[in-house]
């Protein structure tokens, strides 16, 4: 039976009624109201199409026939409570095991990256006995409220720090404490991690872990300097502490060079937990720990049964499995290096042409462009980029911003993005910011 059809107006109206209002849409003032997709594209109800550049979820692509396929034909078969002894689970396991280091070989199936996130926290104070938590300033791990905690982002628009929580100075060596020009960033910034850790010591706190996005999104699109990470990890695991490495953002081949942004930072280091969502399952709700044999040990050992009644089912895995394969038979891994190195080069030339520009960082497709009011102050230009994202929509081009102060256009496309869709990205771009430059000219004179 097909489900009813609104007006655009009326599913509006519905919306504001009926769903809480905290749950924003994109475009709030305007809103697109999608209503089917595939591939890179959108489609609106008067069948306009729109170039998506930020559904990193929808991984492999919108509606990708090879999931739709294989989700239904499992549910069509078997969807069981997870207790139920079944093939898929296991045969997923293996593959996600043969993406990452081998000391990363126990794996707990949840349904979405927060719950990932909050497992992750538990098994970490489960194995240290310890209880506080290191994160790096302006950091997102999700919506439940353990995970508020550990989150700059939204509790200091909430209830504040907790006790227990210590938070570092973000590595961004564009607008931190530690820039470019800086010897060795890396190691900086992994100092003052070692001094909130000496810090807490003195308070008689215990670190049980230090949790930190591969690289870090709502803080900007920040590429993390060489060696922060394996330096940071070494004063985590002194102190008695675990590293867990957040790539619901960034993993499963994102960044093209790799399969984990982690291993961005080096062979030499791996994580101690990994924590995986969005990308997934390509929009499916899926997620994932993988941990070592010794940290599992020590949560079964509590002698609490962890129990997911959603978590590993039969079809969830099928789709996983489906992702998994598509990513290798499209070469998307390949994609994301042509086709993002491609776009990166695009947009560092609008750089050399626009002073709106102040910096053009990433790899693979998840690329950051800062905008700025002068490249000396390197002062935010949240409104210019805002003005950006509404005329790109103008444009039927789907960006949005993030960072501290909405000042970075965000890049982070299913990865089909094509050659050609990043040449109409950026030639969009640089017509906006001609039209922006020259109205800011016309009011520097009036003034």
């Amino acid at each position: 039976m097909a489900l009813e059809v609104f007006h655009k107006d009326e599913t509006l109206q519905m919306r504001r009624k009926l769903i809480g209002q905290s749950c924003r849409l994109f475009f709030s003032r305007d809103p697109v109201k999608i209503v089917r997709a595939r591939g890179q594209y959108l489609y609106d109800e008067n069948g306009m199409q729109y170039l998506d550049c930020i559904s990193n979820v929808q991984h492999v692509g919108h509606c990708h026939p090879s999931l739709t396929q294989a989700a239904a034909a499992q549910m069509d078969l078997l969807n069981s409570n997870t207790r139920f002894l079944h093939d898929n689970i296991v045969l997923y396991a293996d593959r996600l095991a043969a993406t990452l280091p081998k000391k990363l070989c126990v794996f707990y199936f949840v349904n979405s990256g927060s719950e990932a996130n909050d497992l992750a926290l538990r098994l970490a104070r489960q194995y240290t006995r310890h209880h506080d938590v290191v994160v790096l300033d302006h950091a997102y791990h999700g919506h439940l409220i353990s995970l508020i905690d550990i989150s700059p982002y939204k509790f200091r628009k909430l209830e504040g720090q907790k006790e227990w929580v210590h938070v570092a100075p973000l590595p961004d060596t564009y607008h931190g404490i530690y820039r470019e020009d800086h010897p060795d960033p890396g190691q900086a910034y992994a100092d003052t991690v070692k001094s909130l850790i000496d810090e807490a010591h003195k308070k008689g706190c215990k670190i049980s872990s230090f949790f930190a996005e591969s690289l870090p999104s709502v803080g900007g699109q920040i590429i993390f300097p060489t060696g922060y990470c394996k330096r940071v990890a070494e004063y985590v695991r002194e102190a008695g502490g675990v590293y867990v490495a957040d790539e619901i953002q960034t993993g499963f081949g994102r960044v093209g060079s790799h399969f984990w942004a982690f291993q961005l930072q080096g062979e030499d280091f791996c994580p101690d937990i990994v924590t995986m969502g969005k990308p997934i399952g390509n929009g499916h709700p899926i997620a994932c720990v993988a941990t070592t044999e010794e940290i599992a040990a020590a949560f079964t050992a509590n002698g609490v049964e962890y129990f997911n009644t959603f978590g590993g089912n039969p079809v969830s895995c099928a789709i996983g499995l489906a992702v998994l394969d598509v990513i290798e038979k499209e070469d998307l891994r390949g994609n994301a290096v042509r086709v993002g190195g491609h776009l990166k080069q695009l947009l560092l030339q609008l750089q050399t042409k626009h002073p709106l520009i102040g910096d053009v960082r990433g790899v693979g497709l998840f690329i950051g462009m800062e905008l700025v009011k002068d490249r000396a102050s390197r002062k935010p230009a949240t409104e210019e980029a805002a003005h950006l994202v509404r005329r790109l929509k103008e444009e039927r081009i789907v960006m949005s911003t993030d960072g501290p102060w909405d000042s970075v256009i965000k890049f982070k496309p299913p990865m089909c993005f094509s050659i050609e869709d990043a040449e109409r990205v950026c030639t969009c771009i640089d017509q906006i910011l001609r039209e922006l430059e020259h109205t800011h000219q016309k009011e520097d004179c009036r003034s």
